[in-house]
């Protein structure tokens, strides 16, 4: 993944009652303990109302609001009305939000790199293709050339998940450009130059020991 502003993103799949939903809760506060900030989407095959008929909110979709939210709290809901599927690849362009890694449950038309949960007693046939797994969760070993995980084993599959996406980019010093708002691709030379500019003009000013940086220029009209 680089420095390229694009959370990894690691898609959950199984088969129905397979333990994915139980498997993504116990990985989230595990990732969570280990000081990650974890986003995760569902994909459902069925069309529910996600918003309530008759309330404020649905009142206001139903009047052409592309966008309508509630907040309360410190909790926001918002519901979007999109012209095509969502895929999780677009979450980090819908919510600015400084999240390490987004997780996704289901999604299987999808490309993403994926997890799948298997159950000794729904069959031996597997949902994807070894070529598209990173891992399986399983409760028997099967002659798959992937790593393999019981499903009690949450320790192992989030250092797993930690070792082979999340741990790379923090090492490295992660960065994120944005421009009007919209996330921006950086190369490695390109964020390594701007991080080492940065860095000297901060210790030029007696600022140093800082574990994050945000900057926001806004040009005059």
């Amino acid at each position: 993944m680089g420095n390229s502003g694009i959370r990894p993103i690691i898609a959950i799949s199984g088969k129905s009652d397979s333990g994915k939903t139980t498997l993504l809760e116990r990985l989230i506060a595990e990732l969570k303990r280990r000081g990650y900030r974890v986003a995760v989407v569902k994909h459902s095959r069925k069309q529910v109302d996600l918003d309530t008929p008759g309330k404020d909110t649905w009142r206001f979709a139903q009047a052409g609001s592309a966008l309508s939210g509630i907040a309360t709290g410190g909790s926001l809901a918002l519901f979007l009305q999109m012209e095509h599927d969502f895929s999780p690849e677009e979450l980090p362009e819908l919510v600015n939000a400084p999240y390490d890694l987004i997780l996704a449950e289901g999604f299987k038309q999808s490309t993403l790199p994926r997890i799948e949960v298997h159950r000794a007693g729904q069959g031996q046939d597997l949902l994807d293709s070894p070529g598209r797994l990173l891992a399986l969760v399983t409760d028997e070993p099967l002659e798959v050339d992937v790593p393999q995980f019981a499903a009690s084993d949450i320790s192992g599959i989030a250092g797993f998940i930690e070792a082979t996406l999340l741990a790379p980019r923090r090492a490295a010093g992660e960065m994120e450009l944005l421009i009007d708002d919209a996330p921006v691709p950086v190369s490695p030379s390109f964020c390594e130059l701007l991080q080492r500019t940065l860095a000297a003009m901060l210790a030029g000013g007696g600022i140093a020991g800082y574990t994050s940086l945000k900057l926001s220029l806004r040009r005059k009209p």
